[in-house]
């Protein structure tokens, strides 16, 4: 079944808010998202700011221990500008050069979908003929926390979160620990376009139109959020300092590996030593997120 769910109530925390939509194994939903501000597809307030999320969907008969895969069909700019900030996070430079950085400001971007790129509206000389394609994706989904913890919009964690990584775009399914009954899955955070590690805090920050779809992998039970696209398998960690991140990412990786794929721990090692890719997806959170990546013409070689 499809659905179309017009949200008008947006929560700052994912944890077990009651469930906005009711939705089967299999269905998709037809939604939108406001931006990290609470701006909808208008330009007008909707909600305050701080990575509003539209949701919780509660998926019948997924329950915890289970998996929850969520495949994203399309993610597309509702509006056609976005907003970054125009300095770079401190935690990403040497400090003697963090000092000297000017005050955050808000900088406004066109985003013109039709020829699919990005340019400043009123740009500086040095950037007067910078014109960036565009690549759409959600900075901040996943479903409720475990222990009935209800988390900021900030962060991130085994349950998903603000993870902010690029590769998150459309034709990708991504997969999440099931800790409470439904999952309770949200999605938010819009982004036109955003380079690796979210180093200035922000990304072309937009409203968004998406449309995903659902389903429940009974009693299949993983520890941190895995995807696949066309090309890659890959696994997030999410925590700080970033090495743990980059701990947490690779550990679900050879787990995934051994479980899925049939490979001893050895094997798994040689396999990883020699193939595996990382991105580091978010270096401004409070968790950072790092990815772990494996090319799917390597394993369908096994």
């Amino acid at each position: 079944m499809i659905h179309s769910f017009n949200p008008q109530l947006y929560y700052h925390t994912m944890g077990q808010h009651p469930a906005v939509l009711m939705v089967q194994d299999g269905d998709t939903v037809i939604t939108t998202t406001v931006d990290a501000r609470g701006w909808d597809e208008k330009g007008e307030s909707a909600a305050a700011r701080g990575n509003p999320m539209t949701g919780p969907f509660y998926v019948e008969g997924a329950l915890p221990g289970d998996t929850l895969a969520v495949r994203f069909e399309s993610i597309t700019p509702n509006r056609d500008w976005a907003w970054t900030t125009n300095m770079l996070a401190p935690a990403v430079i040497d400090p003697a050069v963090a000092a000297s950085l000017p005050a955050s400001e808000i900088v406004h971007w066109t985003v013109d979908v039709a020829q699919g790129v990005a340019y400043l509206k009123e740009p500086t000389p040095g950037l007067a003929k910078l014109k960036l394609p565009l690549r759409p994706f959600l900075g901040c989904f996943g479903v409720a926390p475990s222990k009935g913890q209800f988390i900021s919009t900030a962060t991130s964690g085994e349950y998903g979160g603000n993870m902010d990584y690029k590769g998150l775009i459309a034709g990708t399914t991504v997969y999440f620990p099931v800790s409470a009954e439904g999952a309770l899955f949200y999605l938010g955070d819009g982004h036109a376009l955003q380079g690796d590690g979210e180093i200035m805090g922000t990304g072309l920050e937009i409203s968004m139109d998406v449309q995903f779809t659902v389903s429940v992998q009974k009693g299949k039970t993983i520890s941190w959020p895995r995807g696949q696209t066309d090309t890659h398998w890959f696994c997030i960690g999410n925590a700080r300092p970033l090495d743990q991140a980059l701990q947490h990412a690779t550990t679900e990786m050879f787990r995934l590996l051994q479980e899925d794929c049939g490979l001893t721990s050895s094997e798994a090692s040689l396999l990883l030593g020699q193939a595996v890719e990382y991105e580091i997806a978010n270096m401004f959170n409070p968790a950072y997120s790092v990815v772990c990546k494996l090319p799917k013409s390597v394993l369908s070689s096994l």
